[in-house]
């Protein structure tokens, strides 16, 4: 039950660091690229990283804890950090392929998943 408190928590916590830095950047760039996203995204990578290496390594911590922190707070602020790292560690046991077939599978079928739930609400609501 623990955890999932933790990850609901978590969760909650890494919604609004997204929302407030995501908005931050994207103000500060000045910009129609969505730079605000990437930032997030990229330091999501960055912890979910250091996180899983740390917490395999010198920091060995509950299961609870680490699932609250990776899946909870990552997972509200990024679940672009948790590709990444599934990404990582295929190209880390030399699945070369795999990790490809993510990148390019995970891009490409978002993106027409994303048109076509545009394009049907367009189609329901009539827009």
């Amino acid at each position: 039950m623990l955890k999932w408190l933790l990850i609901a928590a978590g969760g909650a916590l890494g919604s609004m660091l997204r929302y407030a830095i995501q908005g931050w950047v994207q103000h500060a760039a000045e910009s129609n690229f969505p730079a605000g996203t990437l930032v997030v995204n990229v330091v999501g990578c960055v912890l979910i990283g250091f996180l899983t290496a740390a917490f395999t390594g010198p920091l060995l911590i509950r299961e609870e804890y680490r699932i609250g922190l990776t899946v909870g707070i990552l997972g509200g602020f990024t679940t672009f950090s948790t590709f990444g790292l599934e990404t990582f560690l295929l190209a880390a046991d030399r699945q070369f392929l795999l990790a490809a077939a993510n990148v390019a599978l995970s891009c490409a079928l978002g993106f027409v998943a994303v048109w076509l739930g545009f394009r049907a609400a367009e189609y329901w609501f009539g827009v």
